[in-house]
């Protein structure tokens, strides 16, 4: 548990080992979220630092992690190339900061928590086959689209399964061989050895998978240069020969584009795009955590405002909570933010003083890290104690699943929220009423909230009960009849004598619920 009283470094020989974890995803994402925009390499390392001490040192969530994220690269690509120049871009990010920062002090993170458990664990799920889907490609040497890419339909005009199968035809078998190792290195690390010897579980496995990967890399260009990855298989970080070099990556917003009307209509749409994504991510991390801390949503919208706000200042892409890195930073054992912090300064300190070593990465072992990752999000026990729970849970789950793999993360959650409102409904809508009969003896009683929708069962049964009856009506426990409902009981009241019907309505004496007929209880046909 987290031990009380120790502050944020109470936790560092579990946070550490996480911030190595994290930093290596982070930096092939960071680079290939902001090729897949059409922005400046280096705009995605900035706002990864920006993400990983600023974000992490104002949120409120101890292991959110924050960065570019994958779902804003076709809005970013698309509003770069409307804008012209990418100095106008970053003034819509700041404005989109600003306008974050006012989200949440209207308290509009509220709306995360209307998002259902099993939309949210669907999420989770689908990001992680995706990962495994996306991730493939490069593990076999394939580098054909960006790493870091989520949607189903790529910018080159392929999808995630027409890319598996061009890339099964076109397999490097050196990176095939160093990313299947990966693998097999990384499952022998932590269910094998880190079990066995302590130092074992402090050395995060994804660093000696790096260091194997560059290891076995440099040694093929020294014994067998034919063999070995050439530089479109590894990491390509900008290199500045001297400091001043290094702050011309740096680049700043165009203030005179403040009249610009498309500018505000990017940032309107930058802010209310990345917000969701947030909220999105900080209730799939909260759902995460081992220790099941809630983290607060306006202060999140406000943290995140603040972190776009500079990262457009310094020529960052925007940013968000991205469920990718936060999962990976759970999964290695982070307890509180000061993995994120760290991973931060990480990006910062490498990107500055050793971008030739970084750059000897070979993307086949990050892309082993990532799939690895993935399968802890998706294993098949997962699916299987869904189904257990019975349709109504399997069903939204598993169709936000599908729906998120085969479009995109808001779609999917879109449509796995219908989904789930559906059966919500379906759930309310039998349980409104509830009727039993013994011979000529019926009880029909409404429940919780009588809608519209009851209108047809309620009217079919009142319908079917036979001359020379006795019918009790309780709706004592109904919050709420529609109007339709309380006409047709009132109707078939007063059509009761004809059939010789004697008909006993119980209503609320807390609330009107609409009945024209007075008292708590009211008799009006009898048999006598």
């Amino acid at each position: 548990m987290v031990k009380k009283g120790k502050g944020l470094l109470g936790s560092f020989g579990s946070d550490f080992p996480a911030s190595v974890v994290v930093f290596l995803i982070a930096l092939p994402l960071c680079l290939g979220i902001a090729l897949g925009s059409n922005a400046p390499s280096f705009s995605g390392i900035i706002a990864g630092i920006v993400g990983g001490i600023v974000i992490g040192a104002l949120s409120g969530s101890q292991l959110s992690v924050s960065g570019p994220a994958a779902g804003l690269t076709a809005i970013v690509a698309v509003a770069i190339g409307k804008l012209g120049v990418f100095d106008a871009f970053l003034l819509a990010v700041v404005i989109a900061g600003a306008l974050q920062i006012v989200l949440g002090f209207l308290k509009l993170g509220i709306l995360g928590d209307y998002i259902p458990s099993g939309v949210i664990k669907g999420m989770l799920a689908a990001i992680g086959l995706i990962l495994i889907l996306k991730q493939i490609p490069h593990l076999v040497g394939y580098e054909a689209d960006f790493i870091g890419d989520e949607e189903f339909k790529q910018k080159d005009g392929k999808n995630t399964f027409t890319e598996l199968y061009y890339s099964f035809k076109n397999i490097l078998p050196v990176a095939f061989a160093i990313g299947v190792g990966s693998i097999l290195l990384q499952i022998l690390w932590d269910k094998v050895l880190a079990k066995k010897a302590k130092f074992f579980k402090l050395v995060p496995s994804p660093l000696i998978v790096v260091l194997v990967g560059v290891g076995i890399n440099e040694w093929l260009k020294v014994s067998y240069p034919s063999l070995a990855l050439g530089t479109s298989h590894l990491v390509s970080i900008p290199i500045a020969q001297s400091a001043g070099e290094f702050f011309t990556f740096f680049s700043f917003p165009d203030f005179t584009q403040l009249g610009n009307f498309a500018v505000w209509t990017t940032a309107l749409t930058l802010a209310i795009v990345a917000s969701l994504e947030t909220l999105l991510n900080i209730e799939a991390a909260d759902e995460l955590d081992p220790y099941k801390r809630v983290t607060p949503k306006n202060r999140e919208l406000m943290a995140q405002g603040t972190g776009n706000l500079l990262s457009g200042m310094i020529g960052g892409l925007p940013i968000t909570s991205v469920i990718v890195r936060t999962s990976a930073n759970v999964n290695s054992g982070a307890k509180t933010k000061m993995s994120a912090i760290m991973h931060g300064m990480m990006l910062l300190l490498c990107v500055a003083l050793i971008p030739t070593v970084l750059n000897l990465i070979p993307y086949t072992s990050l892309a082993a890290i990532l799939i690895f990752t993935g399968y802890k999000l998706t294993k098949p026990s997962i699916f299987v104690d869904f189904f257990r729970k019975g349709w109504q849970q399997f069903l939204p789950f598993v169709i936000t699943v599908v729906a998120i793999l085969l479009t995109d993360l808001l779609v999917g959650i879109f449509v796995g929220c219908v989904i789930s409102m559906f059966f919500v409904m379906r759930s309310n809508f039998k349980s409104a009423v509830f009727v039993v009969h013994d011979s000529n003896k019926f009880l029909f009683r409404l429940r919780k909230d009588v809608s519209y929708l009851n209108k047809p069962i309620i009217k079919n049964k009142l319908e079917q009960v036979p001359a020379s009856s006795f019918v009790m009506i309780d709706a004592q426990r109904a919050d709420f009849i529609d109007k339709d409902v309380v006409e047709v009981i009132e109707d078939f009241m007063k059509a009761a004598p004809l059939k010789d019907i004697t008909v006993e309505l119980k209503k609320s004496v807390y609330k009107d619920q609409g009945f024209s007929v007075n008292g708590h209880q009211e008799i009006l046909a009898s048999k006598n």
